[in-house]
């Protein structure tokens, strides 16, 4: 135990004694007196530390093991397209933001009727993707397996980035998954 620890339970204990001791001082003291007001002041001295051994006891309880991470596109590392798509990104309703798509990564969910599956595809460097144009990019799904039977040939679908759907798409070829 620590020397804070072992402070810290002695101001406790010591004001369990007084609140204790003001509790006797006040039954026995006559009412309206100042002795039976003073025994109420030496009970409320208690009143903070309750909270610090309430919270004392919560922490002693055992605590769930937090939730499984959900799959991420960062532990499959290498990209392995798993289908052929073109895309029409959609014009932005802000014109300053109408700009081409840059190289980089992109994760989106892909969605086909009611249903998102969670993609990624890639802008090589030196390339840009102008909006209102159709472009031919390969996708990976994060979970193939259930994405790419939604996906047959010429399946419409749409491109969700945030809370926004920026673009059309349509399967062109789907990729055999490799396990």
């Amino acid at each position: 135990m620590t020397t804070i620890q072992f402070r810290r339970r002695l101001i406790v204990i010591i004001l369990l004694c007084v609140a204790v001791g003001g509790a006797f001082l006040r039954h026995y003291a006559e009412r309206g007196s100042t002795a039976r007001d003073i025994g109420t002041l030496l009970m409320v001295l208690w009143v903070p530390i309750i909270g610090n051994v309430i919270a004392w006891l919560v922490s002693k309880r055992p605590r769930r093991a937090p939730p499984a991470a959900p799959p991420s596109f960062d532990a499959l590392g290498a990209f392995t397209p798993h289908l052929l798509v073109e895309l029409k990104f959609r014009k932005p309703a802000l014109p300053s933001q109408d700009v081409p798509i840059g190289a980089g990564e992109y994760r989106c969910a892909l969605v086909i009727d009611n249903e998102g599956f969670s993609a990624r595809w890639f802008v090589p460097r030196g390339e840009v993707l102008e909006r209102g144009l159709p472009h031919a990019l390969e996708i990976e799904f994060l979970s193939p397996a259930m994405a790419q039977p939604k996906f047959p040939h010429g399946a419409e679908f749409r491109v969700l980035i945030g809370d926004s759907f920026i673009a059309d798409g349509r399967a062109l070829q789907s990729r055999p998954v490799i396990t």
